[in-house]
């Protein structure tokens, strides 16, 4: 492997990721025959991926913990219908309406977490069957609950959420009366910078003071100092400085940007990112030569800014509004991911996904990790329908939650994933392959062959070839091991 050539790095990777790239071609072509404007595309896209990311990202623990494809989350799903209603059904409104919400689904979410995650300990090796039946199961008992448990055993004297007869839950929850439609996309810009600067503020004087507690030194270069918590604050502190130069408040007093200046922000982080990279490489690590992957990141970078400037792309771009803060929830969850697969917890269920044996032998309890494995993707399924239901500003208690597994995890499968192998950047690949399909495959199916029928079937046809795709590879990879 270390003596591969460019040209077999390159074979390794067109044959690795063969069902992301056709599926690129097919969204290409699909574009092209659907005739959609780009601001139109554009708009619809962004909008889809803001609200159905986080929930793709919510597979990924159990998949590094070994449990394969989370078809259970729709459990997680369930938990934020039932918090919701119950919510409402208490007054709760508004963004304060929001935040009960979310806390009223971790602890059902939790609940339904470890029945799922105890059950997968009782049939090790068959995780994906039996979190496709639990599914089914668990949808019996919430139709008897919203069927008939609500009105029926539990007399609930709310007219506007019961049906005609008392019994039962009207089929759809309409947000706009409780003020709950869209209300995490219409947080401005300054409200979410102050929250960051003074959490932050808070954050690194509580680390500081562990510190000083236990009598460690505030150390700044060595491993584990506080170099990045410094920098982080520093930047914070200018941005909240800038934001009080009236012309700054007033363009941060927005809760949406437009798709251009939300490219060119990530891009330019993230080549800051980079930049910091060679630098601590070089500068604070002094290690000899730069490293090809910044410079290779960098590149990429360049030709995607480059690409912005094509006009269609630009106008469809200008076009789009971003929502700031649904977006920075799934950027914090990256985050998270990424440092918590780096604590003793989630190298633990790393280890548990490769080698059970192994991990048995090293001491770690592995019923336990994969318990906790399961809670965590649950109860951040149970967020990520939260967000996907405000987007949408309304429930449709019976059936909201039926697809949201099947869609995100053929999304994720789109993205280059496997049943044991999976990353946040295969989540995001694949919520935009999977969302542009859906799309545009029915306008193109009514242009191609005169009717939207035919873009439908293929859209489903994906869904559920994607997903037999990945099951078959998987066994194959597992009989050949044996």
């Amino acid at each position: 492997m270390a003596n591969q050539t460019i040209g077999d790095k390159i074979k390794n990777y067109l044959f690795e990721n063969k069902v992301m790239l056709l599926f690129v071609v097919i969204t290409i072509g699909a574009f092209f025959a659907s005739g959609l404007s780009t601001a139109v595309f554009f708009e619809q896209l962004f909008t889809r991926f803001g609200r159905n990311t986080f929930m793709v990202l919510a597979l990924l623990i159990p998949i590094v913990a070994g449990l394969g494809l989370n078809f259970g989350i729709i459990l997680g799903a369930m938990a934020a219908q039932i918090s919701i209603f119950l919510v409402i059904l208490w007054g709760g409104t508004g963004e304060l309406g929001i935040v009960y919400i979310f806390l009223l689904s971790i602890p059902i979410a939790t609940l339904f977490g470890y029945m799922v995650g105890s059950l997968f300990n009782r049939m090790k090796g068959s995780e994906m069957v039996g979190g496709m039946v639990t599914g089914l199961f668990a949808e019996g008992f919430y139709q008897f609950f919203f069927l008939f448990f609500l009105g029926g055993i539990i007399p609930i004297a709310n007219a506007r959420l019961m049906t005609p007869t008392g019994v039962g839950v009207v089929n759809v929850l309409d947000f706009s009366e409780t003020g709950k439609r869209h209300v995490l996309e219409i947080i401005p810009i300054i409200n979410i910078l102050d929250v960051a600067f003074y959490g932050t503020v808070v954050a690194v004087i509580g680390m500081v003071i562990i510190r000083l507690v236990k009598k460690q030194p505030i150390h700044i270069k060595s491993p584990g100092g506080m170099l990045k918590p410094f920098v982080l604050l520093g930047m914070l502190a200018l941005a909240y400085g800038l934001s009080f130069i009236p012309p700054v408040h007033a363009y941060l007093s927005q809760n949406r940007l437009s798709g251009v200046t939300a490219v060119d922000v990530t891009l330019l982080i993230v080549s800051l990112y980079w930049l910091y990279v060679i630098i601590r490489t070089k500068v604070i690590e002094k290690k000899p030569g730069i490293p090809a992957k910044p410079i290779v990141y960098l590149v990429i970078i360049a030709v995607v800014y480059g690409v912005t400037w094509i006009p269609a792309i630009n106008s469809g771009l200008e076009a789009v509004g971003i929502p700031v803060f649904s977006y920075l929830l799934i950027v914090a969850l990256c985050f998270f991911l990424k440092w918590f697969m780096n604590t003793r917890l989630g190298q633990n269920m790393r280890t548990v996904g490769q080698n059970r044996a192994v991990a048995t032998a090293a001491g770690i309890n592995v019923d336990r990790t994969r318990i906790i494995a399961m809670i965590m993707s649950t109860v951040l399924a149970a967020f990520g329908q939260i967000i996907i239901l405000q987007s949408l500003g309304m429930m449709n208690v019976y059936g909201a939650h039926t697809q949201v597994g099947l869609y995100a995890i053929a999304s994720l499968l789109l993205g280059g994933a496997t049943v044991s192998k999976a990353s946040a950047k295969n989540a995001i690949i694949g919520v935009l392959l999977f969302h542009a399909l859906f799309i545009l495959a029915p306008i193109a199916g009514t242009n191609l062959m005169g009717s939207a029928n035919i873009g439908e079937y293929f859209r489903l046809f994906i869904t559920y070839a994607v997903i037999a795709l990945a099951l078959v590879m998987h066994a194959w990879k597992r009989s050949k091991k044996v």
